[in-house]
């Protein structure tokens, strides 16, 4: 497996500093897959059976112009659960917060104080989640997305249940270790790091860089979450109706947003650093859990991959 300044809902921030709330950061690109995860996890809250819940996560969706009219509830979802958008790949999502959910709550009993978010998005776990007292929580990501989250958060009166210090920083670039450690990371101390959706559109250097970065400031007994995909889809998983659908109801491309290159082998590169790494199918946890997306031919979901790696105590 920085300055900063604090703010009426207990968050700290740091590097760049952004004017009001701004959507640009979540309006386009890559920023909109956040909404869209976003307004799967506000229909998973209120499912009758919940994987994961996440109440701040429908204000995001009605807070942004492009997703103000997406559904947020299962009954306002076209054809339900047949919907290869919201009711397949939304399932997905709620399947994959429910895992991470689990991953980090299992570093933070086992007594890691340090959570890092890579890419956080519009991710409230900070929020949402119990923490042991002592935990720190660092999420990264660009700007204007986290000045878009800070001023919908503050705008519902969210309060965090530990600390969360945020790098805004494009992880793409070299400065957010050094802003990293001058938000208070401590680098002798062991960490728990989760890249959510986040490495399926990064060029395959920058995710090469990134694995070899994380390697550099985890400590012994630090673990790693991250989901990949591996290989390059064929021509007739790319018409499957997850990614059609996705196109067609919110203008979200994801084949055109995926990095086209030859993916770089994380968990080897991982494990030759020394660390231990299991790689898993999302139907794995479908089976554990006992709801999910099934596998299904020409499967947009096929090829995904949920990584846990450790690195071994000193």
């Amino acid at each position: 497996m920085a300055g900063i300044g604090d703010l009426n809902l207990g968050v700290e921030t740091g590097g760049a500093e952004t004017g009001g709330a701004e959507t640009g950061g979540v309006e386009t690109g890559v920023g909109r897959t956040a909404l869209m995860v976003a307004a799967a996890r506000a229909i998973e809250t209120h499912r009758e059976d919940p994987l994961a819940q996440d109440f701040y996560a429908e204000h995001f969706v009605r807070a942004a112009r492009a997703s103000a009219n997406w559904p947020v509830r299962p009954e306002a979802v076209p054809d339900g659960d047949a919907n290869p958008l919201w009711g397949r790949l939304g399932r997905y999502f709620g399947l994959r917060t429910r895992v991470f959910d689990d991953f980090l709550r299992r570093a933070a009993r086992t007594g890691t104080r340090q959570i890092v978010l890579l890419g956080a998005g519009l991710d409230t776990r900070a929020f949402r989640l119990d923490w042991p007292p002592g935990c720190v929580l660092f999420q990264i990501d660009r700007p204007p997305v986290l000045d878009f989250k800070r001023t919908v958060l503050a705008d519902v009166g969210a309060v965090p249940n530990a600390p969360c210090r945020s790098i805004a920083a494009d992880l793409r670039d070299n400065e957010w270790p050094g802003a990293l450690v001058e938000s208070g990371f401590d680098v002798t101390a062991p960490s728990a790091w989760l890249a959510e959706g986040l490495l399926l559109y990064l060029p395959a250097e920058a995710e090469t860089r990134l694995m070899a970065t994380v390697d550099w400031l985890a400590a012994a007994g630090s673990a790693l979450a991250f989901e990949v995909k591996l290989g390059l889809e064929s021509a007739a998983v790319r018409d499957n109706p997850v990614y059609t659908t996705t196109k067609q109801q919110i203008g979200v491309d994801l084949l055109a947003l995926f990095d086209g290159q030859p993916r770089p082998d994380s968990v080897g590169d991982l494990t030759g650093r020394g660390w231990s790494a299991t790689s898993h199918s999302p139907f794995e946890f479908t089976r554990l859990h006992g709801r999910g997306p099934e596998p299904e031919r020409a499967d947009a979901l096929a090829a995904n991959r949920w990584v846990f790696a450790g690195k071994p105590s000193a």
